[in-house]
């Protein structure tokens, strides 16, 4: 700018027809009017606001979850997955809940991250068998939605401070939470009861199965009876140990029972093997005295057959059959008799000689001599 262009003023606009605007002190506000509203066009924004509004109430429901719908606070419906409708806000609500997540809670025991300590856990895992010993117990449990109603508002759910208690004066919140105090609390309460009536020995060996089964099944009962809108799908006991002060003594115990068992088995083993050889040699025995008896008995019956017979033939001819039957039992008695039959001329003659071969113990009978002539022993 030159000394000459000081007391000028000052140039508006420029290249491209900005030196045209006019100056802001000549431009009229009184020519500018608001556009005419007549009363169809109030009706029609109200309408398109009202459409906008209850169109927020349109939601959609995912595969997995199932929707609470509230009406004016209260529950009037539970819609299944797709594309649904509620009162909008505030006149109503939708609380969708997940139904195909598994929660879990645990006893005497944390997995994951926790503020309690190890003598609070301890604690919580310290219960009483039957016949008053003492073990710790450490269990977990699996569980899903079954009722979004009922899991919505069945039993209170309380807000838990860092030490997992219950606030004093917390409300519910209605959101997708798995009620994990009251299910822990259910859980702790039932696997008391269970432990409390069993022997201490079931606890630690063959009765797990039998306790989780019950275990389980009271737990379910207690949380249909409260309204909880769960169910239970796995117990299981994750450690059963006796105390630390009386662990070595729990062994002792154990290890005197491992050896009773063995002895018993053995005992057993040794019991179905004998008794089976017994039972065969008592069957072989009465086998052999029935083969015996049936043998007699049929001896018995051919005799009788025989004297029957030769009562027959003695009736017929009684001089024969006397001569006959004596025959047949001298033919016995004296096959069985050392014999010498010597003729009475040369009995002068005769040298007795002593028998050889024999043992000196025993003697030889004497020959048998016949006194009466041959032909006397031939007309008998």
């Amino acid at each position: 700018m030159s000394w000459e262009d000081k007391g000028r003023p000052p140039r508006r606009g420029g290249a491209g027809g900005f030196d045209k605007i006019p100056d802001i002190q000549d431009f009229d506000l009184s020519k500018l009017k608001p556009p005419s509203f007549r009363g169809v066009h109030f009706v029609f924004m109200g309408m398109a606001l009202l459409l906008l509004y209850i169109a927020t109430g349109i939601y959609s429901v995912q595969l997995q979850e199932r929707a609470v719908v509230l009406a004016f606070g209260k529950h009037v419906n539970t819609t299944p997955p797709g594309i649904h409708w509620n009162l909008p806000y505030p006149l109503g609500k939708v609380v969708k809940v997940r139904m195909e997540e598994i929660k879990k809670v645990e006893v005497g025991l944390r997995t994951g991250p926790t503020a309690l300590s190890h003598a609070d856990l301890l604690k919580e895992a310290q219960m009483l068998t039957e016949g008053i010993n003492m073990i710790d117990v450490q269990m977990s449990v699996q569980y899903q939605i079954k009722d979004p109603a009922q899991f919505m508002f069945g039993i209170s759910d309380p807000q838990l401070d860092r030490n997992e208690n219950p606030r004093l004066g917390s409300v519910r919140n209605l959101a997708d939470e798995g009620l994990k105090f009251t299910v822990r609390n259910v859980a702790e309460a039932a696997l008391r009861e269970v432990v409390g009536s069993s022997p201490i020995d079931d606890v630690l060996t063959v009765g797990r199965s039998k306790i989780q089964q019950e275990v389980h099944d009271v737990m379910q009962s207690i949380l249909d009876l409260y309204g909880a809108g769960v169910t239970i799908n796995l117990v299981q006991l994750q450690d059963v140990f006796p105390p630390e002060a009386v662990k070595e003594s729990f062994h002792d115990v154990n290890n005197a029972e491992e050896d009773m068992n063995r002895l018993i088995r053995d005992a057993e083993g040794y019991d179905n093997a004998i008794i089976p050889q017994a039972r065969g040699k008592a069957a072989q025995i009465v086998a052999q005295a029935e083969a015996y008896a049936a043998q007699k008995v049929s001896m018995a019956e051919g005799d009788a057959l025989r004297f029957e017979s030769q009562l027959a033939e003695y009736i017929k001819a009684p001089n024969i059959t006397k001569k006959r039957l004596y025959l047949e039992t001298m033919e016995i008695i004296l096959s069985k008799a050392d014999k010498t039959i010597i003729d009475s001329d040369s009995l002068s003659s005769l040298v007795p000689l002593l028998s050889l071969g024999r043992d000196q113990g025993s003697r030889r009978q004497a020959p048998y001599r016949t006194t009466q002539p041959a032909a006397q022993e031939n007309g008998r």
